[in-house]
């Protein structure tokens, strides 16, 4: 028998029990919808996160203080006094990998201007800090080094302290604000740039010069900070560039072979692998599941077309008297799972489609992204899982005695 007749006959059996033949492929839906869904929610979540670590900078390395030791008491990361801004100066003078540099000091207080307050976050920083981070003015000027060196009381403000402050859109540039019991000139605005890497909102800061900060808002001496950001020339010089700050900083601080860091450097490629860490284990965790229940619906694929060879020995019988052979009855089982599991499987694509655009356009805004491969890999997985759980049922009809098949009752 050909296989477009085995094929036409397979679909015709299962198009004569439509119910049966809807809840048996049930279990492939779920299971390849969840696999869809569970994808492109944890593939938008990565690419999210990526989008917001480039959007700190590009080819991103971060010094931060690190653990301080006091009569034998560990105070923990970031509370060294140890980073200065002479420290700056010298991965400048040899670090050739490393093209632009800021010191950063950053606290929290209330800004108040124009009758309103606005509590967010200030951070001390030097005037390389645009370039770094790819971050462009909106209104007026960035602080000049002049600026720093003297530790001007200027500000600029990121849009949403602008917002709060002055009036949606407004420009500032030109006005006062106060900083406890400090005097800042605004000379300019930043563009909106959205959430950070870690969830913050980046525009809901004010910048100022690290000098100002803390000499008038920390009261410090003007020479600890908290962290150095440095944008390497290029990618591929991010890890000797790292090696040679690390040298550096060592020498700076006097420590001696075998001696622990006291600063602690990180790499953009590092902290976009520890923010998608836990998203892909828990979207590795929830594929299993998934699996499992594709599992499942290959076990009831298995289970129905049992009954259906059950149901069906005298027609088997009936066939192979009139000549048809083992084989195409093996076939003709085989055909019938293989098709209620791709046909299972295609629905389930498309619901989790329907599924990740619903999720992306509901009021969580949840970003998604499904990438093509998985839409294979799914589909093909349960056309396996079909034929594997199928096949026992189809041989067991092929193995059925005309003779016996024909006087089953």
């Amino acid at each position: 028998m050909s296989f477009f007749m085995i094929f036409r006959v397979a679909l015709r059996a299962l198009g004569r029990n439509k119910m049966r033949t809807a809840l048996t492929m049930l279990g492939m839906i779920i299971g390849v919808g969840a696999v869809i869904i569970v994808v492109a929610i944890g593939r938008g979540a990565e690419e999210q996160i990526t989008a917001s670590v480039q959007a700190g900078g590009t080819n991103l390395i971060t010094i931060s203080a690190g653990n301080w030791n006091r009569g034998g008491v560990s105070h923990g990361m970031g509370s060294s006094p140890r980073l200065k801004a002479v420290d700056v100066e010298a991965i400048r003078q040899q670090v050739p990998g490393a093209q632009y540099l800021t010191a950063s000091v950053n606290t929290r207080d209330q800004v108040i201007a124009a009758g309103e307050n606005w509590q967010t976050r200030i951070e001390g920083t030097d005037v390389e800090l645009p370039l770094i981070r790819f971050w462009d003015v909106e209104l007026g000027t960035f602080f000049t080094s002049t600026d720093v060196s003297s530790a001007a009381k200027v500000a600029v403000l990121g849009s949403v302290v602008r917002d709060n402050l002055f009036g949606e859109g407004s420009d500032p540039v030109g006005q006062t604000i106060r900083v406890r019991n400090q005097s800042f000139k605004i000379i300019g605005v930043m563009t909106a740039k959205g959430s950070g890497s870690f969830g913050q909102d980046q525009d809901d800061t004010l910048f100022a010069p690290y000098t100002t900060v803390q000499r008038k808002l920390r009261g410090r001496d003007g020479t600890n900070i908290s962290r150095i950001m440095v944008s390497a020339r290029s990618a591929d010089e991010i890890a000797g560039t790292t090696a040679q700050i690390e040298e550096v900083l060592r020498a700076q601080h006097g420590l001696i072979q075998g001696e622990e860091n006291d600063f602690m450097v990180r790499t953009q490629d590092e902290m976009m692998s520890m923010l998608t860490s836990t998203t892909g284990t828990m979207t590795t965790l929830i594929i299993g599941i998934a699996v499992v229940s594709l599992i499942v619906g290959g076990i009831g694929i298995m289970n129905i077309m049992l009954v259906s060879v059950t149901e069906r020995t005298r027609e088997i019988g009936l066939r192979m008297a009139v000549g048809a052979k083992g084989q195409d009855v093996l076939w003709q089982f085989l055909v019938e799972a293989g098709a209620l599991s791709l046909v299972g499987g295609l629905i389930g694509v498309g619901m989790g489609f329907a599924v990740s655009q619903a999720l992306e356009r509901s009021p969580l805004a949840w970003p998604t992204s499904v990438p093509p491969e998985w839409v294979g890999i799914a589909v093909g997985f349960s056309g396996l899982i079909g034929l594997v759980f199928g096949f026992y049922p189809a041989w067991k009809g092929a193995q059925l005695d005309p003779i016996e098949s024909l006087r089953f009752e």
